[in-house]
C-alpha cells in the first residue's frame, strides 16, 4: 500500500521517470507454513531451486506444489529469473521497524545498515511413551524434561552472548494429557549481531540439549532447517538514500541494524538493495500490538517517494 501511495505522490507532482519502476510483492516472506522464510525471493534469486521448493511440506504434509495448485498457481512456473534480476538497478524495501530504536531516538524514518545472521534449527527429543499415572518417575524416559531444560539453556546462552534465541514452535507425540510423550519436537530461532556470536549461542544450546537428553535417557537429533548469513546492504546505495533524504532537510537519517530477515536481504546477493524503516512506538512485531501512527506512515511514504524519484529520475 505504501508503494502505491508513493507512486501516487510522484504522479501528483508530475514526476518524469527516466528509468522504469516496478512495484513488487513477493510471496511467503515469513515462511510460517512451509518452514522456510522468503520463498518467493529465494526462488527469484536462485537460492532455492524448483526441485527443493517442490519438496517443501507444511505441518499437515501438504506440499508446496499442491498448495500452489489449490490457490490457482502453476508450481512448474517457479524458479530463478536471472534475466529479470539483471534489469534491476536497485531494490528498496519499506518496512515498519521491528524494534524501538527509532522510537527511542525520536526519528520517524531510518535506513537499514545490515540484517543479523539468523537461522532455524529443529530439535527432536525421542523418549518412550508411557502412562502418566502408572509409570514411576525413576522409570521414565520423558523427552519433555530435556526439551524444557533446553529452552532455559537457550535463554541463558543468548543472554551471555548479547544475542536472541527463541523456541517458539513445538509438537508433541502422542500429545495426550495422560501420556508421557514419545517425541517432543521444538524449533529454535536464533539471531546475533555477527556470525561468531550466533555460532557460539547455537553450539552452547546443542551441547546443553545433548547433556540433558543423555541424563534422561532420551535420543536427540538436531537439524538446521534454514540459515541466512549476515547481510550488509549495498553501502553506495545506502549512502545515496541518506543523501537523498537529507538534501532538503539537512537532517541526518539514522542508520540501524535489524535482527529480522527480509526479501531485500535475500536479493542483496544479486542486486543492490536497501531498506527504509518507519518508527514503531511499541517496538512489538508479529503481533496485533505492532503499530505505526498515520503521520509516521505518511513520512515513510514520502521518504520512499523521494528515494524513488532520486533513483529513477536522474
Amino acid at each position: 500500500m505504501s508503494a502505491f501511495a508513493a507512486l501516487d505522490e510522484l504522479r501528483g507532482k508530475g514526476t518524469h521517470f527516466t528509468k522504469p519502476l516496478a512495484l513488487v510483492n513477493f510471496g511467503d516472506e515469513e515462511g510460517a507454513r512451509f518452514g522456510l522464510a522468503c520463498v518467493g525471493s529465494r526462488l527469484t534469486a536462485g537460492q532455492l531451486t524448483r526441485e527443493q521448493a517442490h519438496r517443501l511440506t507444511d505441518g499437515e504434509g501438504v506440499t508446496l506444489p499442491r498448495a500452489m495448485e489449490a490457490a490457482g498457481h502453476d508450481p512448474d512456473a517457479i524458479g530463478p529469473d536471472p534475466g529479470r534480476l539483471a534489469r534491476i538497478g536497485a531494490f528498496v524495501e519499506l518496512h515498519v521497524e521491528q524494534g524501538r530504536a527509532l522510537d527511542l531516538s525520536g526519528d520517524r524514518v531510518g535506513i537499514a545498515s545490515a540484517i543479523w545472521p539468523h537461522g532455524r534449527w529443529r530439535f527432536d527429543f525421542r523418549g518412550e511413551a508411557n502412562h502418566a499415572g502408572t509409570t514411576r518417575l525413576a522409570d521414565r524416559r520423558d523427552p519433555m524434561l530435556s526439551y524444557a531444560e533446553t529452552v532455559l539453556a537457550a535463554r541463558r546462552e543468548a543472554d551471555l552472548a548479547g544475542a536472541v534465541a527463541t523456541f517458539g514452535k513445538i509438537t508433541v507425540e502422542p500429545n495426550g494429557v495422560n501420556a508421557i510423550p514419545s517425541l517432543v519436537r521444538g524449533w529454535l530461532d536464533s539471531r546475533a549481531e555477527d556470525q561468531d556470536r550466533l555460532d557460539a549461542v547455537v553450539a552452547g544450546i546443542e551441547k546443553a540439549a545433548g547433556e540433558y537428553a543423555a541424563a534422561h535417557g532420551v535420543d536427540l537429533d538436531v537439524v538446521r532447517e534454514s540459515f541466512t548469513p549476515v547481510v550488509e546492504f549495498d553501502h553506495a546505495l545506502r549512502d545515496e538514500l541518506a543523501r537523498i533524504l537529507g538534501k532538503d532537510t539537512g537532517l541526518t537519517v539514522p542508520v540501524l541494524g535489524t535482527g529480522a530477515g527480509h526479501d531485500a536481504g535475500i536479493l542483496s546477493g544479486s542486486i543492490p538493495t536497501a531498506m527504509l524503516f518507519v518508527r514503531n512506538p511499541t517496538g512489538v512485531s508479529h503481533s496485533p500490538a505492532e503499530s505505526a501512527t498515520e503521520d509516521d506512515c505518511v513520512a515513510g511514504v514520502r521518504a520512499l517517494a523521494d528515494v524513488l524519484e532520486g533513483l529513477a529520475c536522474r
